[in-house]
């Protein structure tokens, strides 16, 4: 038999998913497996390396018991970024791997602005200065747990670390290993700068392969886990947001993709390497380019937040409120009566990187309803990416349109608000999991079925289901909702930062 399917293995913060795509991109099985986040302290988010590795077994087992392993061309990773662990050199994990979540190196900020400035590690990396980056947990393990420190031989990302579970060789993607904050992304290599500045070195860390380069092939262990047939190739994948671009085929000139999910998460595609405090520099899921990524931490999860904590509904008990809702915030005219949100519930990464920053809603009167709140709050969202893309557009490539994923994406409101308050047209796509879909565009490139990554994307995405396009009454309000939101944070944030500091006197 000869093989027909790639799978895009998606090691989420959440689940594993692993799905075989044919060809054209249509999803022929799936397995999933659940993922559980430990919190040992306040702003400590923990999941153990094993968990990563037995989520991803589980689920392709599950697969496997679907299809045929000998349909099987070949796996490439998508996985979730900023998130790694360490190991001996017997490959024994020296601890919980840490997550991107987790805050705990908020304190060493000072001390490695200190011995690197913020604007180094920003034109090496790609990435502003921001506790996020698994560089800054480097450097707080080197100060608070250097016994540990110095024992690890080898310390790689979820993508890294599942490779090796697959392939037993040490070798990862750039699309991967970039969100550390480690990697040189002008030669694509690991950035000895900034490894001596938290006392590592290179041969701690995996090799590394662009996307869709051949990284290994499944180990006859790692078949007996998981179903795979031996000899499978294993081929370099990347972070789960580039491949959610690929998936959205982000090579087309002048598209953005932007997914309305927990966060929001947009991104364009480029040839050249820039950096800008207004996106974060990525390693496109391609043989070449660079992802200007725009990330807003509260999406869905503002909404959701919303009804169980401003309206007191249990959404579980009551799964039709987001439908009563949206309904009511059609009847709520733009500007939802003077009404207007800043969404910073999780703090602000582009373009303020100011993780002290807090949300605000200005504007109350008794004439407002819940269907006012709720149209401010996705007005918000909606602004701050309009405002978002409009900083990047400038400083990188043309922008003419938004394809829109994930779950927001699900609302015809919120569609038509993006392309009202944009000027841009907003394509909607039917793909789920955009990111295993990407995943398996590369897979598909090592297989040897396309020539690159971007001719897998063109034959293996979605064509948009309905497009939205901005209407000039409305978008003439919008500019003038837009002028007044522009201001508002700038106005309030000093005003923020001593409320926060009340929390801490």
């Amino acid at each position: 038999m000869k093989p027909d399917l790639v799978i895009g293995l998606d090691s989420s913060t959440t689940a594993t998913k692993a799905i075989a795509w044919d060809g054209n991109g249509h999803a022929v099985a799936e397995g999933r497996a659940a993922l559980v986040i430990g919190n040992p302290k306040p702003g400590w988010y923990e999941q153990e390396s094993k968990e990563w590795t037995g989520a991803a077994a589980k689920a392709l087992k599950q697969l496997t018991k679907k299809i045929s392993a000998d349909r099987i061309s070949a796996i490439a990773i998508s996985s979730q970024r900023e998130s790694f662990a360490q190991f001996d050199k017997n490959g024994k994990a020296l601890r919980p791997g840490t997550l991107w979540l987790d805050e705990r190196a908020t304190s060493i900020l000072p001390d490695m602005e200190k011995k690197l400035s913020a604007e180094t590690i920003h034109r090496i990396s790609g990435k502003p200065f921001d506790v996020i980056a698994c560089l800054m947990r480097c450097a707080w393990f080197q100060k608070n747990m250097p016994a540990m420190w110095k024992r690890v031989d080898k310390t790689a990302e979820v993508h890294g670390v599942l490779a090796h579970f697959l392939s037993g060789e040490w070798n990862s993607s750039t699309g991967s290993a970039d969100p550390m904050g480690l990697l040189d992304m002008t030669n694509m290599k690991w950035s000895e700068t900034l490894l001596s500045s938290v006392g590592l070195t290179e041969k701690q860390l995996p090799k590394l392969s662009r996307p869709g380069e051949v990284i290994g092939e499944v180990t006859s262990a790692a078949a007996k886990l998981t179903g795979l047939k031996a000899g499978t190739l294993v081929v370099a994948g990347g972070g789960d947001g580039q491949c959610a671009g690929t998936g959205t085929n982000v090579f087309v000139k002048g598209r953005a993709y932007v997914n309305l999910g927990t966060a929001v998460v947009s991104g364009n595609y480029g040839q050249s390497y820039k950096h800008n405090l207004a996106f974060r520099t990525m390693t496109a899921i391609a043989e070449e380019g660079y992802i200007y990524e725009t990330c807003l931490r509260s999406g869905t999860f503002l909404l959701n937040w919303a009804v169980e904590n401003l309206f007191r509904v249990d959404a579980n008990a009551n799964p039709k409120i987001f439908d009563q809702l949206e309904k009511a915030a059609e009847q709520s005219p733009i500007g939802a009566k003077g009404l207007m949100l800043v969404p910073y519930w999780s703090g602000v990464m582009t373009p303020y990187w100011d993780t002290s920053a807090r949300g605000v809603i200005a504007g109350f009167s008794p004439s407002h309803n819940r269907g006012d709140v709720y149209r401010a709050i996705i007005e918000g969202l909606t602004l701050e990416q309009v405002v978002a893309t409009q900083k990047v557009e400038a400083a990188t490539e043309t922008i003419k349109h938004y394809v829109a994923i994930g779950g927001g994406a699900k609302s015809d409101l919120w569609c038509q608000i993006l392309a009202d308050a944009s000027g841009r047209d907003v394509k909607r796509l039917e793909t789920v999991e955009a990111s295993s879909l990407g995943a398996a565009c590369a897979a598909a490139k090592g297989a040897g079925w396309f020539k690159s990554i971007p001719s897998a994307a063109a034959a293996m995405t979605g064509k948009p289901s309905q497009t939205f396009r901005p209407r000039t009454k409305q978008n003439k309000r919008y500019s003038q909702v837009l002028d007044v939101y522009r201001d508002l944070w700038p106005t309030v944030s000093q005003w923020n930062k001593k409320l926060q500091s009340l929390q801490t006197s």
